[in-house]
This record gives structure tokens, C-alpha cells and sequence, in this order.
């Protein structure tokens, strides 16, 4: 097969606001096609980066981070909240579906992250892929990846944790202690390690890595990587997204303590591809009609805006015909997941509305 051909451009230390904006911009460009297949390299200042569908108040600590100048942005892509600074590298593949062959969005995890590992070992560690979307060093998380397809064009990414702070990341993001008892961790700061943990202090320079991962990308997924521009129409475009939604204290707070309004109910469930919450307005005679719904959590789905059509399509609904149409929505829309299926999603709407059979609203 022949190799395909990947630009790449590092974007440095942005704004985290203005880097999410920038990632809206690169994937429009590429369905447009006026730019190429293509890797970034982005760093972040500070920042508490939630996931596409999670509520804000429930993963970060505000009130921290805002004395503590830590920016607070929302991803356009799903999975969970993290916590970045310029000890932190982040990676990015965005190219079309037909590049690297395989259109299933689990598979092409496994083949990133597979790639990314090897290119990382060569930095002297024994990095290895961990299903679902994590590359792991002796069972500790180095790097965490998701992604998602928009129409043909997939957007993939990546951070390495060249050097951090775990005080800082505990302290910016609220983060549940059952997610790390299942690991048999005390700490959210013992399921990460660092590069500089690793190699005894002495951390390669961001290049060093830089070179590594190309590597990685170029030998395990037979492409050829070559240093390229960034155009004046992706930064156009990116500051043009930033300034319209991705960089609002609206788009940030989309989803914002959604439980809180009275005779909401709430249920949760957990499953291979992560948590998912959901919330519950009903109304009509008994209580029987769904008024709004809203799906929350670290799951991830492709497109990410498929959440909004299913809770649309759920609203109206009588509560007996919630599981039948969830099923129905997933069978006639295209939609790709990660490890996460129709039936976590129905389950976790189970729960909401048990609640309010066991009257606890």
C-alpha cells in the first residue's frame, strides 16, 4: 500500500479556548479540502479541559481554578475532564476517513494508539496501548486519547505527560474517588505518571518527543509525515469559532449542574465505555410524558452532536416508549462509539426514571 502523506504543524502554547477553536477550524479545512491529512503539536497555559458532553460544575473545581488562574475550556470531542499545562504535550491526527483504510472508530483507536506507544518507547519506556483509549506504562497512564469522525474527516488526539504537578490536576479537577478504587489506586495522582517520573528527571525536549511520536505515526500506521505551514484560513477560521461559540462562557457552561432544578430526576450508569448521566423532566397527567432530557458524561460518540438529536427525539415521548425509541434512534442514524453502546444509554435513562417510581424527587 502506498504511504500516505501527512503535514505537520505545531501550533505552541495557545490559549485553551483558542486551541479547541483551532481543532474546529483544522477539521473544517480538511472536509473542505484545502488543507492535507495532518498531525498537530499544541501546548496549553494551565487549563481544566472538560469533555464534549460533561457537566462543568461536576468535574472542575471552579472556585480553584479561578483563584488560581487556571483557564476552564470545554472540548469539542467527548471522554473525560483533564488537567494540562506546558508540562503536558498534546498530539493530534485529523485526516479522512479513506487515508489509513479502516473506517471503524475502535479499530483506528487501537491503530493510533498503538503507534503512539511505539514511537514513545523509543524514548527509552515501555509504553503499550490500554483498551479503551489510554497508553499506559507499567499500568500507569501516560497518555489519555479520544476522538471522533465529522462527516469523512476523523479528528484523533493525544496528550504525554512530559512533566506534571498531580497537586495542581487533583486540586482543578473534582474527581471521584470510585473512578480509581476499581484500580486499587489510593490517589488520582498514583494512575498517571510523567515522563520525567520515568527517565529518573531527565526529560527529553519537546522536539526529542516530538520526533519520537512521528516516528511512532509513520511506522505503525505507513504514513509519511513531512513539516508543513499553518494557513491563514485555519487561523482565520479559528479565531472566527473562537470568538462566536468555542471561547463563550456559554459553550463552557452548555452543561452546568443540570440535577439542580427542581423535580429533575437523575440516574447514572457505567459501563466499558465510560459514565453516562442522565437527567429528567416529566410532565402530563401522572408524570408520564417526557418534557426535556439531557445526556451527560465522559462516553464518547461520533459525531458528538448525535447526544443533542437523541435527547430531541426523546422529548414528547410517553416514559413506555423511552427504551424502544432509544434502540430505533441508533439503528437509522450513523453513529460510531467507542466501546459504548444503545444499551448504556437506555440504561442510564432507566435509572432517571426509576427514581421517580421510588419517589425520589
Amino acid at each position: 500500500m502506498e504511504s500516505k502523506p501527512f503535514r505537520v504543524i505545531d501550533t505552541g502554547v495557545r490559549d485553551g479556548r483558542a486551541n479547541i477553536a483551532f481543532d474546529a477550524a483544522l477539521i473544517d479545512e480538511r472536509q473542505a479540502g484545502h488543507v492535507p491529512d495532518t498531525i498537530r503539536f499544541l501546548r496549553f497555559p494551565p487549563t481544566a479541559l472538560i469533555g464534549r458532553h460533561q457537566d462543568l460544575s461536576r468535574e472542575v473545581d471552579l472556585d480553584y481554578c479561578r483563584q488560581n488562574g487556571i483557564g476552564v475550556v470545554r472540548r469539542i470531542t467527548g471522554g473525560g475532564a483533564i488537567y494540562l499545562d506546558e508540562g503536558q504535550l498534546g498530539w493530534e491526527l485529523v485526516f479522512h476517513r479513506a487515508s489509513l483504510g479502516t473506517p471503524v472508530l475502535p479499530e483506528l483507536a487501537r491503530e493510533i494508539c498503538t503507534a503512539a506507544a511505539r514511537g514513545l518507547s523509543g524514548l527509552g519506556i515501555d509504553a503499550r496501548f490500554r483498551p479503551r483509549n489510554d497508553i499506559e506504562v507499567d499500568g500507569r497512564k501516560i497518555s489519555g486519547t479520544g476522538g471522533f469522525f465529522d462527516g469523512d474527516v476523523l479528528i484523533y488526539q493525544g496528550t504525554v505527560l512530559v512533566d506534571l504537578d498531580p497537586r495542581k490536576m487533583v486540586a482543578a479537577l473534582s474527581i471521584p474517588e470510585a473512578k480509581f478504587a476499581k484500580r486499587r489506586l489510593d490517589t488520582a495522582a498514583e494512575r498517571v505518571v510523567s515522563l520525567r517520573e520515568l527517565l529518573g528527571g531527565s526529560v527529553p525536549d519537546i522536539g526529542t518527543i516530538q520526533e519520537a511520536l512521528i516516528r511512532g505515526f509513520s511506522e505503525g500506521l505507513g504514513i509519511v509525515a513531512r513539516p508543513g505551514e499553518i494557513t491563514a484560513g485555519e487561523e482565520t477560521l479559528a479565531r472566527r469559532y473562537e470568538l462566536e461559540e468555542i471561547g463563550t462562557d456559554a459553550f463552557v457552561a452548555e452543561i452546568d449542574n443540570p440535577g439542580a432544578a427542581a423535580g429533575v430526576l437523575a440516574g447514572s450508569h457505567t459501563g466499558p465505555g465510560g459514565t453516562i448521566d442522565t437527567f429528567v423532566k416529566l410532565e402530563g397527567p401522572g408524570r408520564r410524558i417526557v418534557q426535556r432530557l439531557l445526556i451527560s458524561g465522559d462516553f464518547f460518540v461520533t459525531p458528538p452532536r448525535v447526544v443533542f438529536d437523541l435527547e430531541a427525539h426523546l422529548a414528547g415521548l410517553a416514559v413506555e416508549e423511552v427504551d424502544t425509541a432509544v434502540h430505533a434512534f441508533f439503528r437509522s442514524n450513523a453513529v460510531d462509539t467507542l466501546s459504548v453502546a444503545p444499551a448504556d444509554f437506555s440504561a442510564s435513562i432507566a435509572a432517571a426514571l426509576a427514581s421517580a417510581e421510588a419517589g425520589r424527587v
